[in-house]
């Protein structure tokens, strides 16, 4: 069965193929982003269906995006909270997105039952926003 810590590995690592990272969560799993709706963004995706249509669309946005520099904070069977950080391009901005994560994952049955994560969505928004012209 796989712990809180594997589940958010195997998550970490497959970002890239939304099926895969999609796969982890349970058939109720939950991908939580609660600070994206300041953004005009519903950051709540349940089932593994929908979570795959959240991560592709990211995906889409930002083709090279990929999680590194993991730090475990806390970690139990059932739950970890850990900090990782993304440097992509935006191909529409032609910025780099430059972010640092912090997740919490509860896993339940060899699953995640919910990640939510939290983001500057200062960064976030310069990120994917056009340049202005001054």
């Amino acid at each position: 069965m796989n712990n809180a810590k594997q589940l958010l590995a195997a998550y970490l690592e497959s970002i890239r193929d939304p099926h895969a990272a999609a796969a982890l969560f349970a058939d109720d799993g939950v991908l939580e982003l609660p600070y994206l709706k300041s953004l005009g963004i519903d950051g709540r995706a349940q089932g593994p269906k929908a979570i795959e249509g959240f991560i592709a669309s990211l995906i889409a946005k930002v083709p090279d995006f990929q999680f590194k520099n993991v730090r475990y904070l806390i970690e139990t069977p059932e739950q970890v909270f850990a900090e990782y950080e993304v440097e992509a391009l935006v191909p529409s901005t032609g910025k780099i997105y430059r972010q640092m994560y912090a997740g919490r994952l509860v896993a339940r049955d060899g699953k995640i039952a919910l990640l939510r994560e939290a983001l500057d969505t200062v960064a976030a928004a310069d990120a994917f926003s056009p340049a202005r012209a001054d």
